[in-house]
């Protein structure tokens, strides 16, 4: 008897342990409340539920609690419970326990948006690096003359054309190929000048007084310079004074090889040295004057490759450089010349054909995010960096030229960090909605 009143106060004692070790951890406290509807002595008192919905989330591990509900229209009105706005009908959203404080401060705009949310609102992020850049500048063009590559032909001398070997624009002629021949009584007795100077030479230079011989050399000398700077060749002269023979006509030649390109001389006119009678332009090289955008200027320097293209000659490229930047802008389609120049081997490039040309900026590594990633309002341009945990922060960034879909970033990032590329209007809808309700409450 006495044994078994030792082994039933052996069991009641450790009950009395179990339940003080229960009531050390707070469970039967926890137990005593959800029973008698009040904490424990010494407890904290527990938090009233809004919404049996709110109590479950705030019981679960993980849910966030639930505040009250408002009214996204109209932020000022709050419930305790789910439902309808009385004012217009929409469905009102929770208002989170976690929406307002985090484990550290946050920069004012920051949202917090849950992973599920994230997908219906097609949020979708990318990683800032720096990417070398080569924009491609698409833009038409027209053939042209190389001005640096163009003679005009005139006669130094009055007279009449007699013959004319050239008698067609268009017509190709070398250097040294006969044009016209030319009648002037000015040349015909600069011819019997010479002529009258070589025999005095012959028999006064050997004449015992210098001053004779000095005459002599110095009389034949500037005959025979008159007759040069008339573009009379040196052929020609040789020939006066081979054949001793004045010739009636003389001929004039070519001096560059091209295409005839302007025409006005005909048999029988008389010509003064006013007159121009050919124009010559030799299409060896040409100019392609592209049209560039006032925005694309600065991009540009002379000796950049360009390639060109022509429908006329499908799968053919021909590669150029710059060769000048013209400084004048064209007030209807503010464009800027460009030149380029370009080799055009068998005469297949023919001025005023138009061109397809394309320019290679090479702007080398730089720090760059997608295109959409930016929000630009025109005052300032704005991202959304991925803070973790489902939280994104506005970012102010200076953004410099648009290359292929991406934006240059010249400040407000740094490489490695996330940003959001896709989504980001609702977010910042989010975030401009939380300023809003932020500064009713205050």
């Amino acid at each position: 008897m006495i044994a078994k009143f030792l082994r039933l106060g052996a069991l009641l004692l450790a009950m009395a342990s179990v339940l003080v070790l229960l009531y050390g951890r707070g469970l039967w406290a926890g137990h005593d409340q959800h029973r008698h509807g009040s904490a424990a002595p010494g407890a904290a008192p527990a938090e009233p539920a809004l919404h049996s919905h709110a109590a479950a989330s705030g019981g679960i591990p993980g849910e966030r609690r639930v505040l009250y509900w408002y009214d996204p229209m109209h932020p000022a009105y709050k419930s305790d419970k789910p439902g309808i706005a009385p004012d217009c009908g929409v469905q009102l959203v929770p208002k989170y326990a976690a929406d307002d404080s985090t484990s550290e401060p946050m920069p004012p705009g920051t949202v917090m948006i849950s992973p599920q949310k994230q997908q219906l609102m097609g949020v979708r992020t990318a990683t800032v690096a720096r990417e070398s850049l080569v924009r491609t500048i698409r833009t038409t063009g027209q053939v042209a003359v190389d001005e640096a590559r163009i003679a005009h032909v005139h006669v130094k001398v009055s007279g009449w054309i007699d013959k004319v070997y050239v008698d067609f624009v268009g017509q190709l002629v070398r250097k040294g190929q006969p044009l016209f021949t030319l009648y002037s009584p000015d040349l015909v007795a600069t011819q019997e000048e010479y002529l009258i100077a070589r025999r005095g030479e012959n028999s006064l230079g050997s004449s015992p007084f210098a001053e004779v011989r000095q005459g002599a050399n110095s009389l034949l000398r500037a005959t025979r310079d008159r007759l040069k700077l008339w573009d009379i060749s040196e052929a020609q002269i040789e020939k006066l004074e081979r054949t001793g023979e004045v010739s009636r006509t003389m001929t004039f030649y070519s001096p560059v090889t091209g295409f005839v390109t302007d025409r006005k001389a005909f048999p029988q006119t008389s010509v003064t040295p006013d007159m121009e009678l050919y124009t010559v332009a030799n299409l060896s090289t040409v100019w392609v004057m592209a049209d560039v955008y006032q925005y694309e200027l600065p991009y540009l320097r002379v000796g950049q490759r360009a390639e060109v293209q022509l429908s006329y000659y499908p799968g053919k490229t021909y590669t150029g450089r710059v060769s000048y930047i013209y400084p004048i802008l064209d007030a209807q389609t503010r464009t800027a010349k460009v030149r380029v120049d370009l080799p055009n081997p068998g005469f297949k490039l023919k001025p005023e054909m138009f061109a397809d040309v394309q320019l290679q900026v090479n702007y080398g590594k730089q720090l760059v995010v997608p295109q959409e990633a930016v929000l630009d309002s025109g005052e300032r341009q704005t991202v959304f960096v991925a803070a973790g945990d489902g939280h994104f922060v506005p970012r102010f960034v200076k953004i410099g030229p648009q290359v292929e879909g991406k934006d240059v970033i010249l400040s407000g990032l740094q490489p490695g960090e996330v940003i959001v590329s896709s989504g980001n209007f609702l977010i910042d809808s989010e975030s401009q909605l939380k300023d809003a309700m932020s500064g009713m409450q205050h």
